[in-house]
Protein backbone atom coordinates (compact mmCIF):
# COMPACT_ATOMS: atom_id res chain seq x y z
CA UNK A 1 0.00 0.00 0.00
CA UNK A 2 1.76 3.14 -1.20
CA UNK A 3 0.36 5.95 0.94
CA UNK A 4 2.09 8.81 -0.84
CA UNK A 5 5.84 9.35 -0.74
CA UNK A 6 8.03 10.92 1.90
CA UNK A 7 9.31 14.40 1.04
CA UNK A 8 12.39 15.95 2.66
CA UNK A 9 10.93 19.46 2.54
CA UNK A 10 7.77 18.47 4.41
CA UNK A 11 9.76 16.56 6.99
CA UNK A 12 12.19 19.41 7.58
CA UNK A 13 9.25 21.67 8.31
CA UNK A 14 7.47 19.09 10.45
CA UNK A 15 10.60 18.24 12.44
CA UNK A 16 11.62 21.87 13.00
CA UNK A 17 11.50 21.64 16.81
CA UNK A 18 13.69 18.54 16.95
CA UNK A 19 16.04 20.00 14.36
CA UNK A 20 16.50 23.08 16.54
CA UNK A 21 17.88 20.89 19.33
CA UNK A 22 19.91 18.58 17.12
CA UNK A 23 20.68 19.91 13.63
CA UNK A 24 21.63 23.43 14.64
CA UNK A 25 24.16 22.38 17.30
CA UNK A 26 25.55 19.77 14.88
CA UNK A 27 26.10 22.46 12.27
CA UNK A 28 28.46 24.22 14.68
CA UNK A 29 30.69 21.15 14.70
CA UNK A 30 31.60 21.49 11.05
CA UNK A 31 35.23 22.43 10.57
CA UNK A 32 36.11 21.67 14.20
CA UNK A 33 38.64 19.02 15.05
CA UNK A 34 36.77 16.40 17.00
CA UNK A 35 37.95 15.34 20.46
CA UNK A 36 36.44 13.47 23.41
CA UNK A 37 34.66 16.62 24.60
CA UNK A 38 32.95 16.90 21.23
CA UNK A 39 31.71 13.34 21.48
CA UNK A 40 30.41 14.05 24.99
CA UNK A 41 28.48 17.01 23.56
CA UNK A 42 27.08 14.82 20.81
CA UNK A 43 25.99 12.21 23.35
CA UNK A 44 24.07 14.89 25.25
CA UNK A 45 22.42 16.09 22.03
CA UNK A 46 21.19 12.60 21.17
CA UNK A 47 19.80 11.95 24.62
CA UNK A 48 18.14 15.38 24.67
CA UNK A 49 16.33 14.47 21.45
CA UNK A 50 15.01 11.26 23.08
CA UNK A 51 17.01 9.01 20.78
CA UNK A 52 17.24 6.64 23.73
CA UNK A 53 20.03 5.08 25.73
CA UNK A 54 20.40 1.93 23.61
CA UNK A 55 20.85 3.75 20.30
CA UNK A 56 22.94 6.53 21.83
CA UNK A 57 25.34 4.15 23.58
CA UNK A 58 25.87 2.12 20.42
CA UNK A 59 26.53 5.15 18.24
CA UNK A 60 28.70 7.01 20.73
CA UNK A 61 30.83 3.92 21.33
CA UNK A 62 31.41 3.65 17.59
CA UNK A 63 32.25 7.36 17.30
CA UNK A 64 34.70 7.22 20.19
CA UNK A 65 36.59 4.44 18.44
CA UNK A 66 36.72 6.48 15.24
CA UNK A 67 37.88 9.63 17.06
CA UNK A 68 40.62 7.66 18.83
CA UNK A 69 42.19 6.98 15.45
CA UNK A 70 42.56 10.75 15.03
CA UNK A 71 42.14 13.25 12.22
CA UNK A 72 38.37 13.49 12.14
CA UNK A 73 36.64 16.80 11.46
CA UNK A 74 33.14 17.70 12.55
CA UNK A 75 31.73 17.06 9.09
CA UNK A 76 33.17 13.53 9.18
CA UNK A 77 31.47 12.81 12.49
CA UNK A 78 28.14 14.18 11.26
CA UNK A 79 28.28 11.94 8.19
CA UNK A 80 29.22 8.96 10.34
CA UNK A 81 26.37 9.80 12.70
CA UNK A 82 23.96 9.89 9.76
CA UNK A 83 25.12 6.46 8.57
CA UNK A 84 24.75 4.92 12.02
CA UNK A 85 21.29 6.39 12.60
CA UNK A 86 20.03 5.07 9.26
CA UNK A 87 21.51 1.64 10.02
CA UNK A 88 19.54 1.49 13.29
CA UNK A 89 16.29 1.86 11.34
CA UNK A 90 16.94 -0.48 8.42
CA UNK A 91 15.69 -4.00 7.86
CA UNK A 92 12.03 -3.54 8.84
CA UNK A 93 8.90 -3.87 6.72
CA UNK A 94 7.25 -0.43 6.73
CA UNK A 95 4.59 -0.96 4.09
CA UNK A 96 0.93 -1.22 5.06
CA UNK A 97 -0.47 -4.68 4.51
CA UNK A 98 -2.77 -5.39 1.58
CA UNK A 99 -5.12 -8.36 1.61
CA UNK A 100 -5.16 -10.51 -1.53
CA UNK A 101 -8.95 -10.54 -1.22
CA UNK A 102 -10.53 -7.15 -0.33
CA UNK A 103 -11.34 -5.64 2.02
CA UNK A 104 -8.04 -4.95 3.72
CA UNK A 105 -8.83 -4.30 7.38
CA UNK A 106 -6.76 -1.81 9.38
CA UNK A 107 -7.46 -1.66 13.11
CA UNK A 108 -6.29 1.55 14.77
CA UNK A 109 -5.70 1.75 18.53
CA UNK A 110 -4.24 4.19 21.03
CA UNK A 111 -4.85 5.97 24.32
CA UNK A 112 -7.01 9.06 24.69
CA UNK A 113 -5.51 12.31 23.48
CA UNK A 114 -2.90 10.98 21.05
CA UNK A 115 -4.79 12.18 17.97
CA UNK A 116 -6.06 8.74 17.00
CA UNK A 117 -9.34 9.73 15.33
CA UNK A 118 -7.63 12.48 13.33
CA UNK A 119 -4.97 9.96 12.31
CA UNK A 120 -7.73 7.66 11.03
CA UNK A 121 -9.00 10.53 8.89
CA UNK A 122 -5.50 11.25 7.58
CA UNK A 123 -5.02 7.63 6.53
CA UNK A 124 -8.48 7.55 4.95
CA UNK A 125 -7.75 10.66 2.93
CA UNK A 126 -4.40 9.33 1.71
CA UNK A 127 -5.92 6.01 0.66
CA UNK A 128 -8.82 7.76 -1.04
CA UNK A 129 -6.39 9.97 -2.95
CA UNK A 130 -4.64 6.82 -4.17
CA UNK A 131 -7.93 5.77 -5.74
CA UNK A 132 -8.94 3.21 -3.13
CA UNK A 133 -12.47 2.91 -1.79
CA UNK A 134 -12.54 3.38 1.99
CA UNK A 135 -15.07 2.64 4.72
CA UNK A 136 -14.72 4.01 8.26
CA UNK A 137 -15.98 2.14 11.32
CA UNK A 138 -16.67 4.40 14.31
CA UNK A 139 -16.09 1.80 17.02
CA UNK A 140 -14.96 4.34 19.62
CA UNK A 141 -18.34 4.28 21.35
CA UNK A 142 -17.10 5.07 24.86
CA UNK A 143 -15.79 8.61 24.44
CA UNK A 144 -18.38 11.35 24.18
CA UNK A 145 -18.20 12.97 20.79
CA UNK A 146 -15.87 10.41 19.21
CA UNK A 147 -18.49 9.08 16.79
CA UNK A 148 -19.54 12.62 15.94
CA UNK A 149 -15.93 13.64 15.30
CA UNK A 150 -15.28 10.76 12.91
CA UNK A 151 -18.65 11.35 11.20
CA UNK A 152 -17.63 14.95 10.52
CA UNK A 153 -14.35 13.78 8.99
CA UNK A 154 -16.18 11.21 6.87
CA UNK A 155 -18.52 13.87 5.52
CA UNK A 156 -15.65 16.21 4.66
CA UNK A 157 -13.77 13.43 2.92
CA UNK A 158 -16.90 12.01 1.27
CA UNK A 159 -16.10 8.59 2.72
CA UNK A 160 -18.80 6.20 3.96
CA UNK A 161 -19.01 5.41 7.67
CA UNK A 162 -20.62 2.73 9.83
CA UNK A 163 -21.38 3.80 13.40
CA UNK A 164 -23.30 2.95 16.53
CA UNK A 165 -24.77 4.98 19.36
CA UNK A 166 -22.58 6.13 22.25
CA UNK A 167 -22.16 3.21 24.62
CA UNK A 168 -22.92 0.57 21.99
CA UNK A 169 -20.87 -2.62 21.87
CA UNK A 170 -17.73 -1.79 19.81
CA UNK A 171 -17.51 -5.41 18.63
CA UNK A 172 -21.05 -5.16 17.23
CA UNK A 173 -20.13 -1.98 15.32
CA UNK A 174 -17.04 -3.77 14.00
CA UNK A 175 -19.16 -6.72 12.86
CA UNK A 176 -21.64 -4.44 11.06
CA UNK A 177 -18.79 -2.56 9.39
CA UNK A 178 -17.24 -5.82 8.17
CA UNK A 179 -20.55 -6.86 6.62
CA UNK A 180 -20.91 -3.47 4.94
CA UNK A 181 -17.36 -3.55 3.59
CA UNK A 182 -17.95 -6.96 2.03
CA UNK A 183 -21.35 -6.04 0.60
CA UNK A 184 -20.07 -2.77 -0.91
CA UNK A 185 -16.82 -4.35 -2.19
CA UNK A 186 -14.72 -1.83 -0.29
CA UNK A 187 -10.93 -1.83 -0.70
CA UNK A 188 -10.00 -0.76 2.83
CA UNK A 189 -11.93 -0.84 6.11
CA UNK A 190 -10.48 1.50 8.78
CA UNK A 191 -11.65 0.75 12.31
CA UNK A 192 -11.37 3.53 14.88
CA UNK A 193 -11.32 2.05 18.39
CA UNK A 194 -11.89 3.59 21.79
CA UNK A 195 -8.98 5.53 23.26
CA UNK A 196 -8.26 2.95 25.87
CA UNK A 197 -5.88 3.60 28.69
CA UNK A 198 -3.37 0.76 28.57
CA UNK A 199 -3.91 0.22 32.31
CA UNK A 200 -7.63 -0.53 31.98
CA UNK A 201 -7.81 -4.31 31.70
CA UNK A 202 -11.53 -4.55 30.86
CA UNK A 203 -11.21 -2.11 27.99
CA UNK A 204 -8.14 -3.89 26.66
CA UNK A 205 -10.12 -7.12 26.65
CA UNK A 206 -12.83 -5.37 24.64
CA UNK A 207 -10.20 -4.40 22.09
CA UNK A 208 -9.11 -8.03 21.85
CA UNK A 209 -12.75 -9.04 21.37
CA UNK A 210 -13.07 -6.66 18.41
CA UNK A 211 -9.98 -8.22 16.87
CA UNK A 212 -11.49 -11.68 17.29
CA UNK A 213 -14.84 -10.66 15.77
CA UNK A 214 -13.28 -9.18 12.64
CA UNK A 215 -11.03 -12.23 12.20
CA UNK A 216 -14.08 -14.52 12.11
CA UNK A 217 -15.79 -12.39 9.49
CA UNK A 218 -12.88 -11.59 7.15
CA UNK A 219 -10.05 -14.03 6.55
CA UNK A 220 -6.72 -12.82 7.87
CA UNK A 221 -8.22 -9.68 9.40
CA UNK A 222 -7.15 -7.38 10.81
CA UNK A 223 -4.40 -7.30 8.22
CA UNK A 224 -2.76 -4.31 9.89
CA UNK A 225 -2.92 -3.21 13.54
CA UNK A 226 -1.65 0.34 13.86
CA UNK A 227 -0.96 1.90 17.24
CA UNK A 228 -1.10 5.69 17.31
CA UNK A 229 1.47 7.20 19.68
CA UNK A 230 1.93 10.85 20.59
CA UNK A 231 5.57 11.85 20.00
CA UNK A 232 5.26 14.66 22.57
CA UNK A 233 4.82 12.05 25.32
CA UNK A 234 8.41 10.89 24.94
CA UNK A 235 9.44 7.78 26.85
CA UNK A 236 5.85 7.14 27.99
CA UNK A 237 5.13 5.94 24.45
CA UNK A 238 7.32 2.90 25.13
CA UNK A 239 5.07 1.80 28.00
CA UNK A 240 1.98 2.17 25.82
CA UNK A 241 3.53 0.29 22.92
CA UNK A 242 4.57 -2.67 25.07
CA UNK A 243 1.16 -2.98 26.73
CA UNK A 244 -0.87 -2.76 23.54
CA UNK A 245 1.46 -5.15 21.77
CA UNK A 246 0.97 -7.72 24.54
CA UNK A 247 -2.79 -7.67 23.89
CA UNK A 248 -3.33 -7.11 20.16
CA UNK A 249 0.03 -7.79 18.47
CA UNK A 250 0.67 -4.39 16.94
CA UNK A 251 2.11 -4.51 13.40
CA UNK A 252 3.05 -0.86 13.01
CA UNK A 253 3.24 2.54 14.68
CA UNK A 254 1.64 5.79 13.55
CA UNK A 255 3.77 8.36 15.37
CA UNK A 256 1.62 11.48 15.60
CA UNK A 257 2.46 15.07 16.58
CA UNK A 258 6.12 14.94 15.61
CA UNK A 259 5.80 18.60 14.72
CA UNK A 260 4.95 19.40 18.34
CA UNK A 261 8.06 18.03 20.02
CA UNK A 262 11.79 18.69 20.20
CA UNK A 263 12.28 14.98 20.96
CA UNK A 264 11.65 13.40 17.56
CA UNK A 265 14.46 10.97 18.25
CA UNK A 266 11.86 8.86 20.10
CA UNK A 267 11.54 6.96 16.81
CA UNK A 268 14.84 5.22 17.57
CA UNK A 269 13.87 4.38 21.14
CA UNK A 270 10.57 2.86 20.01
CA UNK A 271 12.20 0.65 17.41
CA UNK A 272 15.18 -0.36 19.54
CA UNK A 273 13.31 -1.08 22.74
CA UNK A 274 9.92 -2.28 21.51
CA UNK A 275 10.78 -3.65 18.07
CA UNK A 276 7.64 -2.43 16.28
CA UNK A 277 8.30 -0.58 13.00
CA UNK A 278 7.18 3.02 12.66
CA UNK A 279 5.15 3.03 9.43
CA UNK A 280 3.52 6.46 9.37
CA UNK A 281 4.30 9.82 10.95
CA UNK A 282 2.13 12.85 11.55
CA UNK A 283 3.93 16.15 11.00
CA UNK A 284 1.14 18.73 11.24
CA UNK A 285 -2.52 19.37 11.91
CA UNK A 286 -3.73 19.32 8.31
CA UNK A 287 -5.16 16.12 6.83
CA UNK A 288 -2.34 16.01 4.29
CA UNK A 289 0.30 16.16 7.04
CA UNK A 290 0.98 12.42 7.11
CA UNK A 291 4.06 10.76 5.66
CA UNK A 292 5.19 7.17 5.21
CA UNK A 293 8.23 6.63 7.40
CA UNK A 294 11.40 6.36 5.35
CA UNK A 295 14.61 6.02 7.43
CA UNK A 296 16.99 7.88 5.11
CA UNK A 297 14.62 10.77 4.45
CA UNK A 298 13.80 11.01 8.15
CA UNK A 299 17.43 11.06 9.28
CA UNK A 300 18.41 13.59 6.61
CA UNK A 301 15.59 15.88 7.77
CA UNK A 302 16.44 15.29 11.42
CA UNK A 303 20.11 16.22 11.35
CA UNK A 304 20.04 18.36 8.17
CA UNK A 305 23.15 16.86 6.61
CA UNK A 306 23.16 19.66 4.03
CA UNK A 307 23.91 22.38 6.55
Amino acid sequence: MGLLSATIAALRTGLSKTRSTLAEPLAKLRGRTVDTQTIDELEHLLLSSDVGVTTTDAIISDLRDSVASGGLKGRDVIELLRERLVERLQGKNRTLAVSQQPPTVILIAGVNGVGKTTSVAKIGRALRDEGRSVLLAAADTFRAGAVSQLTTWAQRLEIDIVKGEQGADPAAVTFDAANAAIAREIDVLLIDTAGRLHTQESLMRQLKKMQTVIAKKIEGAPHEVLLVLDATQGQNTLVQARRFNDVIQVTGIFLAKLDGTARGGIVFAIEDEVGIPVKLIGIGERLEDVEPFDPETFVDALIDIGL
